[in-house]
């Protein structure tokens, strides 16, 4: 059985909202932790596979980097088309676009590959809070919702709200964000393949202070960098719209923005385009910085990109598996729910135990992942997976004797 009651606050911007229910009784508990346990095992199988797989895809990028620095031909100062096709090159040099890129909507145009226009709009937004609490034998739990009124550049819908009355939301925005990309972007005598030009991502607020905007219409106004769809920027209603814009890439003439970007490239040459390339370890090398770096440099953030990301994807793994042991042996817990001194004591051993399984399997995997590549290194990772179990049974007999 359950209820709910509503407590409205005097403050019209919030009220609270408490459901009620019946403490479940044991079955129904231990159907809940079954569920869990079967979404445990899913885990379990989700953390082995992305351990394993990680330690192959490490040892191939590291594979692929290695090959194509030992094959990328530095152009230098000055490029030659004369070189043959289909080889791996490294250049530095200013990026170069035909023309700028202009908004004809506000009047806003930059010399640059791409010109972002983000939209946002004055909407309420619903923020909740809940707590659980014990009363006459039942479980409450005491939501309190709050409304304000905020900038967001996403459309939030009032429906979904709890109380929408008074709180309501336009159902769409009078101007859409929208990014504007140069259909050629070039270095030196080269032209750019779209992974290449994805790359460039340097996005910088245009400053509307330093930038001349001429003819702008008559329902617009602007404070600091951003054009308003209302008279009184400075008290906003809701349905109110603002727009700022931003730039990355700046190519050409720009002597108030600064000079162009300078970018550092790894990636195939084909003619005039520079195009991906494939190592026969099997990765694609299309690679920009935006910096001057030479080769081996730029060899050498892509080694440490690589091993941030191994790392980063061993941490993942090994949170899997122990959230996924954690829900597998939940199910003990509720079996001894009914005893409050064997509950907890229960409760803080299946942490240690997930925690010590979670950390010897993972580095088990890691072993079995690396085994097919390095050898010695498997089994070195072997050894120290089981320094846990040794640990472990050697605190037996000091315990027992206790």
């Amino acid at each position: 059985m359950s209820s709910e009651k509503t407590f409205p606050d005097i403050d019209s911007n919030q009220h609270k909202r408490v459901y009620t229910k019946s403490n479940p009784g044991f079955l129904e508990r231990l159907g809940e932790t079954t569920g869990g346990s079967i979404v445990g095992v899913g885990l379990f199988f989700l953390s082995i596979y992305v351990l394993f797989t990680n330690e192959g895809r490490t040892i191939q990028t590291t594979s692929s980097l290695d090959e194509g620095l030992s094959q990328v031909v530095s152009l230098g100062p000055y490029f030659s088309l004369d070189l043959e096709n289909n080889r791996l090159v490294h250049l530095s040099a200013q990026l170069q676009t035909l023309q700028p890129l202009h908004d004809p909507n506000y009047k806003v145009g930059v010399q640059a590959v791409k010109l972002r226009r983000e939209v946002e709009m004055y909407q309420w937004v619903e923020y909740s809070e809940s707590r659980d609490y014990q009363e006459d034998g039942e479980t409450k739990t005491e939501t309190t919702y709050t409304y304000n009124t905020e900038w967001k550049s996403q459309l939030i819908n009032s429906r979904n709200f709890d109380e929408e009355i008074g709180h309501q939301n336009p159902s769409a925005m009078a101007v859409e964000s929208v990014t504007v990309v140069a259909p050629e972007v070039r270095v030196g005598p080269f032209t750019l393949s779209k992974g290449l030009v994805e790359q460039i991502s340097n996005f910088q607020t245009l400053s509307l202070r330093d930038f001349p905007v001429l003819n702008l219409d008559p329902f617009l106004s602007i404070d600091g960098d951003y054009f308003y769809h209302t008279q009184n920027p400075r008290r906003p209603e809701v349905g109110d719209v603002r727009v700022t814009f931003s730039f990355a890439g700046l190519s050409g003439e720009n002597s108030h923005l600064g000079p162009p970007q300078t970018v550092s490239i790894i990636a195939m040459k084909r003619g005039e385009q520079l195009m991906p390339f494939k190592t026969e370890s099997g990765d694609i090398l299309e690679i920009l910085y935006l910096e001057e770096l030479s080769a081996e440099e730029v060899i050498a953030k892509e080694h440490q990109y690589n091993s941030m990301k191994t790392w980063g994807l061993r941490a993942a793994g090994w949170l899997l598996m122990f959230i996924s042991l954690l829900l597998t042996t939940r199910i003990i817990h509720t079996l001894v729910d009914w005893v409050p001194i064997l509950r907890e004591i229960v409760s803080v051993d299946l942490k240690i135990f997930a925690l010590c399984v979670s950390s010897s399997l993972s580095l088990l995997v890691i072993g079995v992942g690396w085994l097919f590549y390095r050898p010695l290194v498997a089994a070195a990772l072997t050894a120290l997976a089981l320094v846990p179990v040794f640990l472990t049974r050697s605190q037996l007999p000091a315990k027992k004797n206790e």
